[in-house]
């Protein structure tokens, strides 16, 4: 996918990472309408000056709540109750809202070492895999030699593709020899542009702005506003004579002197008349002496001197000292110092070389947290009823609960509504909201049990077995299903597989066209979500059973968002191999594809041909599917229920499933070892169907 986001961040504190986001920010404005901003850390109390700072100079059309992420104290709360899936899905949400309004987003992470103490991984890279953004390494030269900085670059580049994340292109800051300036010249990452960009000192200091804020001093003289803009060189401290003062006086110096030193203030006063003579960048009055009225009087009549004055509750050290530990910083108030940073960052770094970098960097990031999200945003958009039989299971009044909360679905629970609500109040899970059915007493029994009896009759079904059967809460939310009562069903904590595919067989039964239901696994891996069919339903299907779990895995892929690239695995790729088994898959492909010419089906071929490029290119050279399938159908159950779970335990992989396929209306099964998120993520994926379905 073309970008439309970038992720830049810095690894040390001051390495100008707000500064490169400046001017990449300028560079976006002239190639997208509307562009956003959005921090997703934020430190410290009160609003971010970064987000305020690039909101009001771009003139940018979205609320600061909207810039604005999570608090890094929220951030340390969550990772420290394992509540992972949380952060991430928080993030992710307020990102692909911004997504949504607009052309690009740009975003800024926080410097790692203010996370170290909260994290033993890069959060920044997990977050920038999350929203499938590229990453803008920032790296400051201050200190380094260019060896070093070229070392750095390069793990930070390697890291960055172990961890599947895309690095976009690194800044580096600071740079003050000609070696360290040369590295975009010589650095061998042809896919990985640098930008080494030579120190500028007046960045990098303070303001008179900065300082006023730091202290909540009070102005006692200014001509222009724009003069509090004026950078910081050096604090002197006016305590020798006169003369002797104005010998030591640089251009840019911050005056510190007792307000009864009225020759030090008068002397400033008669030079400044002095063409070329050094001007203070402000002048400094501490000490608790305050100026004489007199000699305010002649300053303020003096309309050449625009050198601001201030007045701080400190004594002179404690001024030297604030002086000294302010910070430079960029804030909507320091619009010198942001013309001063955005023509810097132009000057050296080639906006056609970032244009084309835009164009050309691909990202097919899909990491388990934006597969979540996305399906939990998918099922709300149109929310759908999801039946649960299984009230008894505490995990499932916990998931119901899950589920209303986040408006996933419309949840209908089975059973005595007295000693459901009595049980989750035990819990302390909130129902409210939640429809709960009781099938001992409902009005809708005796017509499901003759509805049943029609439609088993043949199989010598009476009805008075209709009625036994309609006791059963799984036969009897399989039937609200069936009538419209629901849109879908998920149940398994507590009964087994046969138990809840079984009803659905009778009942709703295959969709035309489909002789058996099947399933598919939906395998999260850390940057890819892949599709695995069937690992737990069919045992050994046939050639014409083989293609419609290829054709229906296809289109339980295309539902969720993954572009269907099916892979029909063997132990044989290509015409290479011989034998019954291969021969039942060669017959299947072709059957799939004669059934579906618009989907990518291939095969026969081996797992290693199907994912890897590399192996592609030598074994199936020109394929389109192979070295880069999205769906793999296993020959049989043997196969597929091994793969997954070896896949699943060996890299640590996500598996939602099974998520079952074929029949008219959704019905799903859960594993008995399910977790309240299993249930959840499963209603939401039985709520898609549903949607689809219709």
């Amino acid at each position: 996918m073309q970008e439309i986001s970038i992720y830049v961040v810095s690894k040390e504190p001051r390495a100008g990472s707000f500064f490169v986001a400046m001017g990449l920010m300028e560079i976006l404005k002239r190639h997208y309408k509307r562009v956003a901003f959005f921090k997703p850390l934020i430190r410290g109390e009160g609003r971010d000056e970064d987000i305020e700072t690039m909101i009001a100079h771009f003139g940018l059309s979205q609320r600061y709540e909207e810039a604005a992420g999570m608090r890094v104290e929220e951030v340390e709360r969550l990772l420290a109750e394992g509540s992972e899936p949380e952060l991430y899905e928080g993030l992710i949400d307020r990102f692909e809202e911004l997504c949504r309004d607009y052309d690009f987003v740009l975003c800024l992470g926080l410097a790692d070492t203010h996370l170290k103490e909260l994290v033993d991984f890069d959060l920044n890279v997990e977050i920038a895999k999350n929203f499938s953004a590229p990453v803008a390494g920032v790296i400051s030269a201050k200190g380094k030699r260019a060896e070093e900085v070229r070392a750095e670059m390069g793990l930070w580049r390697q890291g960055l593709k172990e961890e599947g994340a895309v690095p976009f292109a690194f800044f580096v800051n600071h740079a003050a020899d000609e070696a360290v300036c040369d590295l975009g010249e010589r650095l061998p990452f042809a896919d990985t542009p640098c930008f080494p960009i030579p120190h500028k000192e007046a960045l990098d200091r303070p303001t008179v702005l900065d300082l006023l804020s730091l202290t909540g001093g009070e102005v006692l003289h200014i001509k222009n506003e724009k003069n509090l803009e004026r950078t910081i060189r050096r604090p002197l401290i006016a305590a020798m004579h006169p003369e002797h003062f104005l010998e030591h006086l640089r251009e840019g110096d911050l005056v510190v002197v007792p307000g009864d030193r009225a020759d030090i203030l008068l002397a400033i006063l008669s030079a400044n008349r002095i063409p070329g003579f050094p001007t203070p960048a402000a002048i400094v009055v501490g000490g608790g002496i305050g100026v004489a009225p007199s000699v305010m009087k002649m300053i303020e009549a003096d309309e050449s001197f625009r050198v601001v004055m201030l007045e701080l509750p400190l004594d002179t050290m404690g001024i030297v000292l604030k002086a000294q530990s302010t910070e430079a910083r960029i804030t909507p108030g320091h619009r010198r110092k942001i013309d001063l940073a955005l023509g810097h960052f132009a000057r050296h770094v080639d906006a056609s070389l970032i244009e084309k970098s835009l164009s050309k960097t691909q990202v097919d990031i899909v990491t388990p947290a934006m597969f979540l999200h996305r399906i939990f945003a998918q099922a709300a958009a149109k929310p759908q009823r999801i039946v649960l039989p299984e009230s008894d299971d505490e995990r499932v009044l916990q998931a119901a609960e899950s589920v209303q909360r986040r408006k996933v679905a419309e949840v209908i629970l089975l059973g005595d509504e007295e000693a459901v609500r009595n049980r989750a109040g035990i819990l302390g899970v909130d129902l409210e909201g939640i429809t709960i059915v009781d099938p001992a007493s409902s009005g809708e029994r005796e017509r499901f049990a003759q509805i049943f009896y029609e439609l088993r009759r043949h199989k010598g079904v009476t009805m008075e077995a209709a009625r036994d059967t309609m006791q059963n809460v799984t036969y009897f939310a399989t039937m609200m299903v069936h009538t419209g009562l629901a849109d879908g069903m998920v149940s398994g904590a507590t009964h087994t597989t046969r138990e809840t595919v079984r009803p659905a067989l009778q009942i709703i039964k295959t969709k035309l066209g489909v002789d058996i239901v099947s399933s598919v696994f939906f395998m999260c891996l850390p940057t890819k979500v892949l599709v695995y069919g069937d690992c737990a339903i069919v045992p050994d299907p046939d050639p014409k059973e083989l293609a419609q779990i290829a054709i229906e895995s296809a289109l339980s892929a295309q539902a969720f968002g993954i572009e269907p690239r099916v892979a029909m695995l063997s132990y044989s790729t290509g015409e290479s191999g011989v034998g019954e088994d291969v021969e039942k898959v060669r017959e299947a492909v072709k059957l799939a594809q004669s059934l579906r010419p618009d989907l990518l089906i291939e095969g026969p071929m081996q797992y290693d041909a199907a994912i890897d490029p590399e192996v592609a290119k030598k074994k199936l050279p020109g394929s389109k599917v192979a070295g880069r399938a999205t769906v793999f159908i296993f020959p049989d159950l043997n196969t597929g229920n091994n793969t997954y779970k070896a896949v699943q335990r060996s890299t640590g992989a996500i598996a939602i499933g099974p998520v079952l396929q074929g029949l008219n209306k959704p019905v799903n099964d859960l594993s008995r070892g399910c977790s309240v998120e299993d249930i959840v993520s499963t209603v939401a994926i039985t709520a898609i169907q549903a949607q689809n379905s219709r």
